[in-house]
């Protein structure tokens, strides 16, 4: 594990919010197949692997306009019918996901879901893994007037917990929009994923904390 200079006054948090796609499961393939079968249908240029985990962070509602244009919404409906095809056989769980979270709810403390993600598929995709039991609330893309990184999906995430956005709420995720939701809040920002931030890669929001995965943050968590 790596971590970042310890922020003062850190303690366990009272809620965690989590990123789902490539924080909680492994999903750019599933995204990377559904993207490419719609630029192949619209006849534009196709997309690595890599270029799709560079420019994949915007809700499909933000990001599909400035690629299809006035035909963005048959563009969307091209993605889903792919994605809707493949995304239930193909999710998978990263590794130690499921012990951070079954440890966490044992802990008593308030989990929820912020993803940019379509909010039907990201509540699919919770309920085919039998993870919807962890969850207060589960917040996707279209559930708030505005999606992540604007503050609307966390104050939803939050509602009826108790819990107000600040230091004592964890926003985890594997990307720049994430740690940008969370620093817009005053929440606590966590990246977690297996490749380490580079230098000056989120000058404009640095993470707090850095954890390679999941057994790392849930270890880390143990010890406070």
């Amino acid at each position: 594990m790596t971590k970042l200079p310890e922020p003062l006054g850190a303690s366990k948090p009272q809620a965690i919010l989590f990123d789902w796609d490539n924080t909680l499961v492994d999903s750019w393939e599933i995204i990377h197949d559904a993207l490419n079968t719609t630029f192949a249908a619209f006849e534009k240029q196709l997309w690595t692997l890599d270029q799709t985990k560079d420019r994949v962070r915007g809700s499909m509602r933000e990001s599909f306009p400035a690629v299809f244009g006035d035909q963005w919404e048959h563009a969307a409906d091209v993605f889903y019918q792919r994605y809707e095809k493949i995304h239930a056989r193909r999710t998978q769980p990263l590794s130690g996901v499921e012990i951070l979270l079954s440890y966490l709810q044992n802990e008593k403390i308030y989990l929820g879901v912020v993803s940019n993600k379509t909010a039907r598929l990201l509540r699919k995709e919770a309920g085919h893994l039998g993870w919807d039991h962890y969850f207060e609330k589960i917040i996707g893309a279209g559930d708030a007037e505005r999606d992540k990184p604007a503050a609307d999906p966390v104050h939803l995430a939050l509602s009826g917990s108790g819990v107000e956005a600040g230091r004592e709420v964890w926003f985890v995720g594997d990307a720049d929009v994430d740690l940008e939701c969370a620093i817009n809040l005053g929440c606590v920002p966590v990246l977690v994923r297996q490749k380490p931030p580079e230098t000056q890669e989120f000058d404009n929001c640095p993470p707090e904390h850095y954890f390679n995965d999941c057994n790392a943050l849930c270890k880390f968590l143990q010890t406070m």
